[in-house]
């Protein structure tokens, strides 16, 4: 019955996605319930996926379901492993957290189908155990996120949907021109049945190496590693708060974890080693995105594209890892894409919260606001040192394990880069730090008390804002899961057994 979970994990979203556009037909704002109850019932079904794979023996950590019956390689699998139940449970909480965010929000019913089927799609890349079937769900989760981006108010957000649609294109096309090549020289679109027919082709046979090419270049471009990285801060900046929270969070991560389950699952660590070439070639481009990414969010002025170049140098580190071919460094690229879902889920939602409060888009209009939203500017601070790597958090953990790996591997210069980019984190985080608590602001005259603890200052009260607020004004809910989502960054510092026991398993099947 446990592998059942991996097909309800799938439909449930895709399934509920319906029901917003078909009651909201006679019920209004109905769309909001149904997707909080679609969202929650993902939780519960990624959190018992991930009790089962946790609690199973080391023979029984690994879920297969077959669609209809149809045993591979002809059917369509899904699977479920510690890693992928990691990632499931990750999108859950997710949805849910940002969900809580966005109550307060007037929104179309249609926006919440919308919210529901990325969810699903989100799962679908999580889960499915074939080549053709992760494109069909890429497409899903891009086509969906570009409507999505594209609700934000004024022209700036549909021209960045319209950027992150034609580069979206491109990059699903490169990796469906990958999994041609792969067609081609094996006959199979099965990832099991892949990496045995790989291995018998060989690894440096052309077909096999454009193959992995074209997926690569495809998933970098999808995951925003420089210079492939131009559609994001658009999409982060110009998207409503919500999604902007939503989808720096859960596309590129899941866009990460698929790279990395076709690496080595598909590919295989006899793939990196029988091409130093292509190993090589991939930690010199992410070691300069990690530089490039961090030294443009150190100049930006405006905090969403702050956090949105952060992405870039964060998602390198990930990508450094799959070249570097390490088991250390892959543990700590997990460990690293967990955290920052979190991590850039709380930074938006705090940003989005400041901004509809106290119209506060940049830098310089973050000046004071820690002393009228102490609760929101204090997640915001912690949340950042937690980007930055400093301890007690998350972040710590992942650059740790990634940087261990490096040395390990003998490759000292991922090491050097890695606290050349925590330098530069510093940097931008202490300019937020700064303007939050040591910059001076003239205390308003007047006013009511919000639920922040700030004041309800009237004029900042002149316009409203894009993510459907109101100045001055900051909804409990949105202070409590930003909040909570900040304290759990600090907390899940003590998560490493926890991760091991999940992911123990599955490295141990890609570095036999």
């Amino acid at each position: 019955m446990s592998d059942t979970l991996l097909a309800l994990l799938v439909t449930v979203p895709l399934v509920a996605a319906i029901f917003p556009l078909l009651v909201g037909l006679r019920v209004d704002d109905a769309g909001w319930p149904i997707a909080m109850a679609g969202s929650l019932a993902v939780v519960g079904l990624a959190g018992s996926l991930a009790s089962t794979i946790y609690t199973a023996g080391p023979e029984g950590q690994r879920l297969i379901h077959e669609l209809a019956g149809y045993p591979a390689p002809y059917g369509i699998e899904l699977v479920g492993d510690g890693l992928s139940a990691l990632i499931a449970l990750l999108i859950g909480v997710v949805a849910v957290a940002v969900l809580v965010y966005d109550r307060s929000v007037d929104r179309p019913d249609a926006f919440y189908s919308g919210y529901l089927l990325l969810t699903g799609g989100l799962l679908g890349m999580t889960l499915t155990g074939d080549l053709f079937n992760l494109f069909v769900f890429l497409e899903i989760v891009g086509l969906v996120t570009y409507a999505l981006v594209a609700a934000g108010d004024g022209g700036e957000a549909a021209y960045g949907a319209l950027k992150y649609l034609f580069l979206g294109t491109v990059g699903a096309s490169l990796y469906l021109i990958g999994v041609g090549y792969a067609l081609v020289a094996t006959g199979s679109l099965n990832m099991l049945d892949l990496q045995t027919r790989l291995a018998e082709v060989g690894y440096t046979d052309p077909l096999v190496q454009a193959s992995f090419g074209f997926i690569l270049v495809g998933f970098m471009l999808k995951i925003a590693v420089f210079p492939l990285h131009t559609w994001q801060p658009d999409a982060y900046t110009h998207a409503p708060d919500t999604v902007s929270a939503f989808i720096s969070a859960l596309v590129s991560t899941t866009a990460a974890y698929a790279l990395i389950r076709i690496a080595f699952d598909v590919f295989t660590v006899d793939f990196f080693a029988a091409n130093p070439l292509i190993a090589d070639t991939v930690v010199l481009i992410a070691s300069i995105s990690i530089v490039v990414g961090s030294l443009l969010a150190a100049t930006q002025t405006e905090v969403k594209r702050v956090f949105a170049y952060s992405s870039v140098a964060q998602f390198g580190m990930v990508v450094v890892a799959v070249g570097l071919n390490s088991r250390t460094a892959l543990f700590g690229a997990v460990i690293h894409l967990i955290g920052h879902g979190l991590m850039k889920a709380t930074l938006f939602m705090g940003a989005g919260t400041l901004s509809s409060a106290y119209g506060a888009s940049t830098i310089a209009d973050y000046a004071g606001l820690a002393k009228r939203a102490p609760y929101t500017g204090g997640a915001i601070a912690v949340t950042g040192l937690a980007l930055v790597g400093i301890p007690p958090s998350i972040g710590l953990l992942g650059k740790w394990y990634i940087g261990l790996g490096a040395v390990e591997s003998g490759t000292w210069s991922v090491a050097i880069v890695i606290f050349v980019s925590t330098l530069l984190s510093l940097s931008y985080v202490y300019q937020l730090i700064e303007a939050l608590y040591f910059t001076p602001l003239e205390e308003p005259t007047g006013g009511e008390s919000t639920a922040d603890g700030a004041v309800d200052h009237a004029t900042m009260a002149d316009s409203a804002v894009a993510d459907g607020g109101h100045a001055g004004r900051i909804a409990p809910e949105r202070v409590a899961v930003v909040a909570l989502l900040a304290v759990s960054t600090v907390v899940l510092f003590a998560s490493v057994g926890l991760f091991d026991a999940m992911l123990d398993p599955v490295f141990g099947r890609f570095f036999q």
